[in-house]
């Protein structure tokens, strides 16, 4: 019996290594469970545009808006702080360069003390009620002037400089460093005060000289051409006296000719004239000739007259 058995499991199929084993297939039920899962999230997606219509929109997205802090980034309300020197107003010769210099001249100065540019209507009064810097030498905020100071051009510290009351000559470091320890602690120079009325008074009295020269002038130009003038027409009238005095008193008794004194002229010319040749304006013309002295223009129509009935 037991030599038997081996033989017959030889003869029944033979053993396949592990490898080359075919893999397993999913039965029936495997498959019907996937497709059960296919089939619910397909339900879920659906159910899931659904939710997302309503009424035929599709529902909007919620923004989450970003509110900044305001409060943080309002700025600081401008105020002088009073320091430890005298204000630059009442530095006499600072207040006169002030008084020299244009609003945007001082645009850098007011910003180097209050850290903005100033307005047009308050800068310059701004930039007088400044009496130092409320902070230490050394200090942080001491550092940060001197380093606003170093971006400035030289020609603009030098511009400081002379509102200040300061020598302009020196580098950027030097002017920078005159500029800030001044500013710590203003105080006038010593140099004698700028005094406009003693400059400007003799300017404008030069200015009042030299308008009365110029007047006086003018009226003895004016005098001079009116006397001349009336030197001219008085001898212009002793001329013409003179002149009438030398012409015959018969002269001054004659009087225009008369229609019968142009009669007599017209006939006289008609009987020399050739009448085919001759025209009414010659014979005019010659009626006029014969009376230099007197204008008969307006006793042109009598004269053709005369013509007309001569010729008749």
């Amino acid at each position: 019996m037991s030599s038997s058995a081996p033989a017959a499991e030889g003869e029944g199929t033979t053993a396949q290594p592990a490898s080359e084993k075919e893999p397993d297939m999913p039965g029936p039920r495997e498959e019907s469970e996937e497709e059960d899962e296919d089939d619910e999230e397909e339900d879920e997606e659906e159910e899931k545009e659904k939710s997302l219509i309503v009424e035929g929109k599709r529902e909007k997205k919620k923004v989450e808006r970003l509110t900044m802090q305001v409060s943080s980034l309002q700025r600081e309300p401008f105020t002088i702080a009073q320091g430890k020197g005298q204000k630059l107003c009442e530095i006499e010769r600072i207040h006169f360069f002030l008084s020299k210099k244009k609003t945007d001249e001082l645009r850098n100065l007011h910003k180097l003390l209050y850290n903005r540019p100033g307005t047009v209507s308050s800068l310059k009064k701004n930039v007088g009620q400044f009496s130092g810097f409320p902070f230490e030498k050394g200090s942080i905020q001491y550092k940060k002037k001197e380093e606003m100071l170093k971006k400035f051009r030289n020609a603009m510290l030098k511009s400081i400089c002379e509102v200040l009351d300061l020598e302009r000559s020196g580098v950027n470091s030097e002017l920078v460093k005159r500029i800030l320890n001044f500013l710590m602690h203003p105080k006038p120079s010593g140099k004698p005060p700028k005094k406009t009325s003693k400059r400007e008074k003799p300017k404008q009295k030069a200015v009042a000289k030299s308008k009365k020269s110029v007047k006086s002038a003018n009226v003895k130009k004016a005098d001079s051409s009116t006397t001349k003038k009336n030197q001219n027409s008085s001898k212009k009238e002793s001329e013409s006296e003179d002149s009438s005095d030398d012409e015959p008193l018969i002269k001054k008794l004659k009087k225009p000719p008369t229609d019968e004194e142009l009669k007599e002229t017209v006939k006289k010319l008609l009987a020399n004239a050739n009448l085919e040749e001759v025209t009414m304006k010659q014979i005019c013309k010659e009626v006029y000739e014969n009376y230099p002295a007197y204008d008969l223009t307006e006793r042109k129509d009598f004269i053709k007259t005369t013509v007309k009935e001569l010729i008749s």
